[in-house]
């Protein structure tokens, strides 16, 4: 895309081959491993249009970086493999683009590819994203074949020409295809219709035109009924500059999204932003970056007009800052403007904010809505080799973390070591790499952890009455119900109390002190989940009764009731998707079944097989290399966190016991 907007002038392979790398991988990291870590914004000009781009990775560990950019992009292009078609991380994009009401448009990618079937791809989108694919183009060939594509709405064939494709020719529908573009292109007739009186009325009167449809099209498209189905190879370079088309036919402008948040001086009363730039400046800071002269903000404006030198109000503190320095990002490059207006992407140099705090001109008090954070199922201990690791460590961590919500930093409460968490492997690994690379930290990591939960499987009546006389005013404070198990939400707590058995003043007390009972567990000291507390009986003293006191009630009805109520462990199970040639199936799902692993089902195509499993993160370490060495290093898999289950009687009697002796040492 870079390339034919003239936005660079060669291309280059991720990867780097040729020293120079991908324009918008421009992490040495990105390059070494082949993948996208960090998603980077960019922006270029097609035909007149001024389209803003961000570049997120498509591996579920770094899914903040897709989450973020979707709550701030209008439209989305979601690429997907001509052979693998929609797979696990597909389908966690699919659910953030559905999360924030994205429209996107479906290009299928490597048509160029050995095994490829476009047509195969658009029906999975259907089956298994649940959305109304419409076909728009048909391949001229497949695989090493592949020449050009079909477009079904004029009724032409494309051809690449030139040493990168920069060279469109078009030309008649090849003989061989003419029954199948007629066949698909009814099929697009009819599925667009559905949503267009207009398109309806044309067809019965057969006047159909490329502006009816297109038109009706991107209606539909906008308002989330279709998804257009566009196809390519971008390695071969073609159907890249038909895609850009696609963009500004079927995509919305800022003007045609509707931008919600809420009047913060108007008990949140929700407001309608208007994409003007007349209007009073609202944008959201979505991203942060340490850059070589401080933090460097990514935001969306939404309304009104960012101007260099203004002063903008932070509607989450208050305060108000210049803004010194705008930039428009260009991967790692930075352009300096002037302004930017309603539905631009820029950064600003110096303004110390949170990823998701609000802007405004000071003139109004509004808020929009953050983005959703997905909790962390991994952790390690990360210990410095000496002192200058030890600062250089404290420099990245706070860096990381401020950059990355999803990755999170804290101390052991006992043995006092520090412990990262994230959202895989991957992830933690491409972390504690950078704090070597770029702060010279040398770190020794302990084994991953897994993150285990507890919860309760019966429900247990408490009576518990908390006394204590030391001379003087004492404590007293007595709280009875019961806890049971809860599975709607981590925790409930369900004020019954009638009568004033315990005084209102004293409830939310009761509530804190059995709330802060959840962060440790009696058998593994995990943090305690899918638990109902309910109070209906109670009894106070005029003198002695206090918050303390009733805080140190809940607890002791806690600790006296919580082994009653048979505790269990849960493990995070990961959904697993392994994927590879047909003759490796029996291997993969051996491997699978191995690790706990629960076969949810196997499909078998071109000579590929896919393995769906739910299966226990603890037996996942060290996967690859077995996976790798099972399949000739033919098979991939991805994994994404699923649900928590209980641990096998066996395992939770290992646990409980390697617990008990961690905490035996470290009280000698």
């Amino acid at each position: 895309m870079l390339f034919y907007t003239k936005r660079i002038y060669a291309i280059h392979d991720v990867k780097g081959k040729d020293g120079v790398g991908a324009k918008m991988d421009s992490m040495e990291l990105e390059r070494e491993r082949g993948i996208t870590i960090q998603s980077a914004a960019t922006h270029c000009v097609w035909n007149g249009h001024h389209i803003n781009i961000i570049d997120t990775p498509g591996h579920v560990d770094f899914t903040i970086e897709v989450e973020r950019a979707l709550r701030v992009l209008d439209g989305a292009v979601l690429v997907l493999c001509a052979v693998a078609g929609v797979q696990s991380q597909s389908l966690t994009v699919d659910r953030q683009m559905r999360r924030y009401g994205v429209p996107r448009i479906a290009f299928v990618n490597k048509c160029d590819r050995s095994g490829a079937n476009p047509l195969r791809v658009k029906e999975q989108l259907r089956e298994k994203l649940n959305l109304n694919p419409v076909l728009l183009q048909l391949p001229i060939g497949l695989e090493d074949k592949f020449e050009g594509v079909v477009d079904l709405i004029r009724q032409k064939a494309y051809r690449h020409e030139g040493p990168n494709g920069e060279t469109i020719v078009e030309g008649p529908i090849p003989l061989d295809m003419r029954e199948a573009v007629v066949a698909a292109r009814e099929e697009m007739l009819d599925a667009i219709s559905m949503f267009s009186d207009a398109l309806t009325e044309a067809i019965l009167e057969e006047r159909v035109t490329e502006e009816i449809i297109i038109t009706a099209l991107r209606k539909a498209t906008i308002n989330l009924q279709v998804a257009p189905v566009m196809m390519g190879s971008a390695y071969k370079n073609k159907g890249v500059q038909l895609l850009l088309d696609g963009v500004n036919a079927y995509l919305p402008h800022p003007g045609e999204v509707v931008n919600r948040g809420v009047d913060l001086d108007k008990d949140e009363a929700e407001i309608v932003l208007e994409s003007r730039p007349d209007k009073p400046l609202v944008m959201l800071a979505f991203k942060l970056e340490e850059g070589r002269y401080g933090q460097l903000s990514y935001l969306r404006v939404y309304q009104g007009t960012l101007t260099k030198g203004a002063e903008i109000t932070n509607t989450r503190t208050g305060k108000r800052h210049k803004v010194g320095r705008l930039v428009r990002m260009h991967a790692d490059e930075m352009e300096e403007i002037a302004e930017s207006l309603c539905g631009d992407i820029v950064a600003m140099f110096g303004v110390d904010c949170n990823s998701g705090d609000t802007f405004t001109d000071g003139t109004m008090n509004f808020a929009m809505s953050s983005m959703f954070v997905p909790e962390p199922v991994i952790s390690l201990t990360v210990t410095p080799k000496d002192n200058k690791s030890q600062n250089n460590m404290s420099k990245a961590l706070r860096r990381f973390t401020k950059e990355d919500p999803t990755f999170r930093v804290g101390a052991d409460p006992e043995t006092g070591e520090t412990v990262i968490s994230g959202m895989g492997e991957l992830h933690i690994d491409v972390y504690v790499e950078r704090m070597k690379r770029e702060y010279q930290a040398e770190v020794v990591t302990s084994p991953p952890r897994v993150a285990y939960r507890e919860t309760i499987t019966r429900r247990v009546e408490f009576s518990y009455t908390h006394k204590k006389q030391t001379g003087g005013s004492g404590q007293y404070g007595r709280v009875a119900g019961y806890m049971e198990p809860w599975t709607d939400a981590p925790y409930r707590f369900d004020d019954q109390i009638v009568g004033g058995a315990i005084p209102r003043e004293f409830i939310a007390a009761v509530d804190k002190g059995f709330h802060s009972m959840l962060t440790k567990g009696a058998l593994v000291g995990a943090p305690i989940t899918g638990v109902s507390i309910t109070i209906n009986d109670g009894a106070s003293h005029p003198v002695d009764s206090s918050d303390i006191a009733f805080q140190e009630a809940a607890r002791g009805a806690w600790r006296e009731t919580y082994q009653k109520a048979h505790p269990q462990i849960l493990e995070p199970l990961m959904k697993t998707v392994v994927e590879g040639p047909s003759v490796f199936q029996g291997g993969m799902v051996g491997l699978l079944m191995q690790r706990r692993g629960i076969i949810i089902g196997t499909t078998e195509a071109d000579g590929f097989s896919r393995v769906e499993a739910d299966v226990p993160l603890s037996e996942m370490f060290g996967f690859s290399t077995a996976l790798r060495s099972a399949t000739q290093g033919k098979a991939e898999f991805t994994m994404e966190f699923a649900r928590y289950a209980p641990v096998p009687s066996a395992l939770a009697e290992e646990l409980v016991e390697k617990y008990k002796k961690e905490q035996s040492k470290k009280t000698k």
